[in-house]
């Protein structure tokens, strides 16, 4: 009976599930930094006089460098195989948020906003490489990214609340309280530090991961239907509407009081993380049903037609409709954490897998800077309409994309590692 018992226990705690977890309370630590202060940065911008059309285009650089400058960090954590140098140089860099608490210039902020991401740039191609080396002959890709997104989603959640407790204690929402609030997320950017030297230690110790003779991936070649399936992400992010738009709407309509807004977006990161578990798991069940590793894709039919209703309602001035589409965003944003890097995982080889999440994460990068400057220039302008028609255009076109897509996967395509 207690040998039955002690395998159960091994089982159900695999090495694989510790790592997984591990790079989940990272990525949690890691959420609280970074997505307290983006559910914070639009109304703070407001508050300091920068209008819609100059905080969306420095969200979209912002973004566009950090996933830009994913190919470059991907390719050579593909080539150098130091994959834990890019992590720790990646986190180091979220120091730059605390920053923003010390300064109200803005040239000083840009910097800091963009090192943030250009910080997230660095350290996720090696990220997502180790965390799906770790689990495609352990357990199921999806259900690993489902896991990992839903404890990252958990920073998320709790990020926003800082200020929401500032706001709440003080009984104030202006310049002082936002610099507080920056400056308290230095705790958890200091207890990061400490959980990733431990993760490296045992990670390492283990020997957990796959051995990947660096210089072999420059003679691997990517197959067409890794590019089909970066057009069609392309074209689904470039009409998501992001939270730079919708929080500035808030804000600028005063539709909702500022604790308000970010409590808003917390909920909606708590719906990403539910949602990230369901997809994570229809992913692996499909593959399964299919029978081909190329099967979990289809999962992604349905962010076309959730992102194509997002303008209409977070753009909204009801706030039922701006709830709802806020807990729409949450399922495309888990959607979209989730499928996306689980599926790169089955479609590149792992020796050139730092290379294809760079690739990928670079037009995901363009195609956030492009949708963002135009949807802050559209809404500047006070054309809220011709957001709905690009958002529309633009997921027609992924539809479309997808079907080229669907005829790839259930014609037979399969990618051997």
């Amino acid at each position: 009976m207690s040998e039955k018992r002690e395998t159960g226990s091994n089982r159900r705690i695999s090495p694989a599930v510790v790592v997984i977890v591990i790079f989940g309370v990272i990525s949690m630590l890691g959420d609280i930094v970074y997505e307290s202060a983006r559910s914070a940065n639009s109304q703070y911008l407001n508050l300091l006089g920068i209008r819609a059309a100059k905080v969306g285009l420095i969200f979209g650089i912002g973004e566009f460098l950090g996933y830009a400058l994913r190919l470059f960090a991907g390719i050579l954590s593909d080539r150098s195989g130091r994959h834990w140098y890019f992590m720790f140089a990646g986190y180091g860099m979220l120091l730059s948020v605390p920053l923003m608490g010390l300064t109200v210039n803005w040239d000083f902020l840009v910097v800091f906003m963009l090192l943030e991401r250009m910080g997230k740039a660095l350290r996720n191609p090696a990220k997502d490489t180790v965390l799906s080396g770790v689990a495609e002959n352990q357990v199921g890709i999806g259900f690993a990214f489902g896991l990992q997104e839903a404890l990252d989603q958990l920073g998320a959640f709790l990020g926003p609340l800082v200020f929401t407790a500032v706001f709440f204690f003080t009984g104030k929402n202006g310049i002082r309280e936002y610099q507080l609030g920056y400056k308290m997320l230095l705790v958890p950017y200091l207890l990061l530090l400490l959980f990733l030297t431990f993760a490296h230690r045992k990670i390492t110790g283990a020997n957990l991961l796959p051995s990947a003779p660096a210089r072999t991936s420059q003679s691997i070649k990517l197959e067409p239907i890794f590019w089909i399936y970066t057009v069609f992400t392309f074209l689904c992010t470039v009409g998501f509407v992001n939270f730079s738009t919708i929080g500035y709407h808030l804000k600028a309509s005063r539709l909702m009081s500022d604790g308000d807004i970010t409590l808003l977006y917390a909920l909606a990161m708590l719906v990403d993380a539910v949602a990230a578990m369901v997809v994570g798991k229809a992913y692996d069940r499909l593959k399964e049903r299919t029978g081909k590793r190329t099967g979990g894709i289809l999962v992604l039919a349905v962010i076309p037609l959730l992102t194509v209703s997002l303008p209409l309602l977070t753009l909204s001035h009801s706030k039922t409709l701006i709830v709802i589409g806020m807990m729409l965003f949450g399922v495309v944003m888990g959607t979209h954490e989730t499928i996306m890097r689980s599926a790169i995982a089955d479609i590149t080889p792992y020796r050139k897998r730092g290379t294809g999440y760079g690739i990928f994460n670079s037009a995901y990068g363009l195609a956030l800077l492009a949708g963002s400057a135009l949807t802050g220039l559209f809404y500047d302008l006070q054309l809220t309409e011709l957001i709905i028609v690009f958002t529309i255009i633009a997921e027609a076109a992924a539809v479309l994309l997808f079907i080229r897509l669907n005829r790839a996967i259930t014609g037979g395509h399969q990618h051997s590692i």
